[in-house]
Parts: C-alpha cells; structure tokens; sequence
C-alpha cells in the first residue's frame, strides 16, 4: 500500500501530514522505517486468524514484545515514537494475558478449534491488530513511507458513505 493511500484513511492526526515546510527528522523516519519493515514479516499481525497456531502467535508476541522494549532503550527514539512503542508493547501484555500465557506456556486448549478457548485466541489477536492498525498506519503517515499490503490490511478503513446502509 503506497503512503497516499495510508494518508487517506487516517483522520485526526495533531501534525500535518507532509508539507513544504515539515519535514519529520531522519532519526524519526529511520527509527520508523526499520520498525514498519520489522513488522510486515509478522503475520500474526495480518494473517486470517484461523489458520494461526496458538503457540506460533505467543512466541511471536513474546518476539514483538522484546523488540519493543530493545527499540525504546536506544537514544534515537523520539518521544513520539517512544509513546507508540509503548502502547504496542502494552498491547503485547494484554495479548499475553487474555491467552493465559505465563513462561510460554499457553492454555492447553486453546488449540482446538470451536472450543471458547479459541474465540479468546481470535478475539486477542482482533484487538492486538487493531492497537497495531492505528499505531503503525500513524507512524506511516508521519514520516511517509509506504507499506506492504500484508500489513497495510490491519490499518484502519476508509470511511465511505455508500457502504454505510442508509434507514427511512
């Protein structure tokens, strides 16, 4: 997904997209750039939920989690960034937590499909992807870049007004 088609989607930003007279420092868009490019090879981000593994997805949390937390102890992360970092890698917790996974060991169940242990599994992953949609599409927004489409399909969606039914 190229960076014009991001933009579209995304309202609300506080800072001006991209403009004659801003440009986001090179840390901020290196920082960036190296973060997106980490996570569209994590396909516990984007892939259809049903044909994830219980335990690939925990360990990739847990891989996530860990990449956070090396990317907000290095000096070049903005404060900005730093706040998104953050609310990822809270998203991981909360994902961990709703999976019952302590020490990497994951509820035994939670691999059957059709149990409820299942629907918490997709219901985890649903909003981890959501926290990760508006963050990383920000992120992408702020310093344009573009995106892989694999990724790009948890951003937020375009508000169109004919797929909104309209009642007498």
């Amino acid at each position: 997904m190229k960076f014009k088609e991001i933009a579209s989607r995304l309202t609300g930003l506080s800072c001006p997209i991209i403009g004659a007279s801003w440009n986001p420092p090179e840390p901020d868009i290196s920082v960036s750039r190296r973060i997106i490019t980490f996570f569209e090879d994590r396909r516990v981000l984007y892939d259809p939920c049903e044909v994830e593994v219980p335990q690939h997805c925990v360990h990739s949390v847990i891989e996530i989690r860990r990449f956070l937390t090396q990317e907000l102890s290095k000096q070049d992360v903005s404060k900005e960034i730093a706040d998104s970092l953050r609310a990822l890698r809270a998203a991981c917790r909360k994902f961990l937590t709703s999976v019952q996974c302590q020490d990497r060991e994951i509820i035994p169940f939670a691999n059957q499909h059709g149990h409820f242990a299942s629907w918490i599994l997709m219901d985890a992953i649903g909003q981890l992807r959501g926290t990760f949609g508006v963050h990383l599409a920000q992120l992408a927004v702020r310093h344009g870049l573009d995106v892989e489409d694999d990724l790009a399909q948890i951003f937020p969606g375009e508000d169109k007004d004919e797929d909104v039914e309209q009642f007498p």
